[in-house]
């Protein structure tokens, strides 16, 4: 039977056993629990390494008790503030006369470099690592983490495509946990970056394979909802990793707390039940007629074998004969040949390369305003706690609008929003505050939508047969924005705006290309190449407000 059929058979089937039964609850438990932990790995660099106060260590002086009488004259002003890096070199005639430090015993004509730091109490890996003034080596970290997801995503997508999802999941699931707990040990700088790697390259794709399960496991109506509660999660995570952060002042045994329990998801390999979408596409009906029964049983419904009946059709059994054998053997080399096919379709082609720069501009907005919201007047941690409050508004009218105006219209609304309000940012004078915290928190509320719209409408577009690979594809290319972003900081240090600036510009051309994808409002998910092309050409009826 053609997979087409084979598609609209199980959206029948999946509506008729509701799309939020005793089943579905119990496996979106499951999902959401590595959902809510990869909330806190993706964004724990920011607290691994912040910014913290540190001056030049004047070793001539640091045994004076009291430091008010020679420390204002020992630093050059830098922009009104003093130096960080450099100090004024000692008058030594001065100096050598009474081995006491004053306002005399320096030369405010000539300035060093720093040798040494004096840092605050605040704990930080450029306290530990000696990284003070070095702030190309702080935002390394957040860069190398994120040039992780460039292995992890599609090796993951690969894995699950051609494994099964939930076994890609346990074993991202287990990288996160090792190498991420491993990473609280790093006894210096270079430890700590190839571990930061490793965690992101191997695990980082768990993330990316629960949503796509939790995708799998609903029919059209379900999907935005469970999109809504996925994110949710997901931002439950972020103020989590801001909270415990605060609480225990110590970057060291954070890594400690949130990576350990990653590793309990490896159980997953016997507790999780595998995409029963993925299954049919293997050709396995036997194991997704089971999981079905499972789930009807469970949400005490009835599946009659004139449901079930096209999936009987087509089943294979247990111990194929030689014939099955030959027929598993075409269809195993047809498999292979899918992604070629995959590629060699320029409407695909297009749609990977649009989805792909649709990500990167909501990976580098999002994340860079995540990442500097701790450079905000005020509270760091607060801040952060606000930043990512405002995307549980932001998701829940991302559930509101995606299904009433369709995914197109609510992304370019969202693209345009986003542009106008990080431009505007950079145009508020310093001094108000407040109203720089308004437009800074109502650009990342809607660049959360659109992110939250993105996930959702590239898994749509893409046949299932290789939707994770080529979601993992766009994803891994968009992390060039998330890879980029931890880079914003330096930026403002040349010109204040210059982030916002790059932030509404990107956006505005991602809000153009949006019109050149199709709309997938209400349409099951394509399982074929076929079916994924011919959403272009698609006539329906544009959504229309209730």
């Amino acid at each position: 039977m053609p997979q087409d059929n084979l598609s609209v058979s199980l959206d029948t089937i999946l509506l008729h056993l509701g799309p939020f039964g005793k089943f579905n609850i119990v496996n979106y438990a499951l999902l959401l629990f590595p959902i809510y932990l990869a909330g806190m790995y993706g964004s724990v660099f920011v607290f691994e390494a912040p910014d913290l106060s540190y001056r030049c260590a004047v070793d001539e002086c640091e045994s004076t008790l009291n430091h008010s009488l020679w420390l204002p004259h020992a630093l050059p002003q830098d922009k009104g503030v003093p130096s960080k890096c450099r100090r004024y070199s000692m008058n030594e005639s001065v100096y050598a006369s009474n081995s006491t430090c004053s306002a005399d015993s320096f030369d405010s004509s000539y300035s060093v470099e720093c040798n040494s730091f004096v840092y605050s109490d605040e704990d930080s890996a450029v306290k530990d690592f000696n990284l003070a003034c070095q702030n190309w080596k702080r935002t390394l970290i957040g860069t190398v983490h994120n040039a992780g997801l460039f292995v992890s995503l599609p090796l993951t997508g690969i894995i699950s495509d051609r494994y099964g999802r939930k076994l890609a999941l346990s074993i991202a699931s287990l990288m996160n946990g090792v190498f991420g707990f491993l990473r609280s040990f790093s006894l210096n700088y270079t430890m700590m970056l190839v571990l930061e790697f490793l965690e992101a390259g191997l695990g980082a794709g768990a993330y990316s394979t629960a949503f796509v399960i939790a995708m799998e496991l609903v029919g059209p109506k379900g999907r935005v909802f469970g999109n809504t509660l996925i994110n949710g999660v997901y931002v439950l995570g972020l103020m989590t990793l801001a909270g415990l952060s605060w609480r225990l002042q110590s970057w060291r045994h954070l890594l400690q707390i949130i990576y350990a329990p990653a590793v309990l998801v490896f159980s997953y390999i016997w507790l999780l039940n595998e995409s029963v979408r993925w299954l049919l596409s293997k050709g396995r009906n036997n194991e997704a007629i089971d999981i079905l029964k499972k789930a009807a049983k469970m949400n005490n419904v009835e599946l009659s074998e004139q449901l079930l009946y096209p999936l009987n059709d087509v089943q294979k059994t247990d111990k194929p004969t030689e014939e099955s054998e030959a027929d598993q053997s075409k269809e195993q080399k047809g498999t292979e040949s899918t992604f070629a096919r995959v590629i060699k379709s320029r409407i695909i082609r297009k749609r990977v390369f649009v989805c792909s720069f649709l990500w990167i501009t909501c990976t580098f907005v999002y994340y860079g305003l995540s990442i500097n919201s701790v450079s905000l007047a005020g509270n760091k941690y607060v801040n952060f706690m606000l930043v990512g409050f405002v995307e549980i508004p932001a998701n829940i009218v991302c559930l509101l609008i995606l299904d009433r105006y369709g995914r197109k219209r609510t992304l370019v609304s969202m693209y345009v929003l986003s542009a106008l309000l990080c431009i505007s940012l950079s145009l508020v004078p310093k001094d108000l505050k407040w109203l720089s915290l308004i437009l800074y928190l109502s650009g990342k509320f809607s660049i959360t939508v659109a992110y939250s719209s993105v996930y959702i409408y590239v898994s749509e577009v893409f046949p299932t047969s290789v939707r994770q690979s080529l979601l993992a594809v766009c994803s891994s290319l968009g992390r060039v924005g998330s890879t980029l972003a931890p880079l914003t900081p330096l930026l403002a240090l040349y010109y204040a705006n210059l982030p916002a600036i790059f932030f509404g510009s990107l956006a505005l051309m991602a809000s153009l290309l949006v019109f050149t994808l199709p709309e997938t409002l209400n349409l099951p998910l394509p399982d074929t190449i076929e079916e994924a092309e011919m959403l272009s050409t698609v006539k329906r009826e544009k959504p229309t407000v209730e």
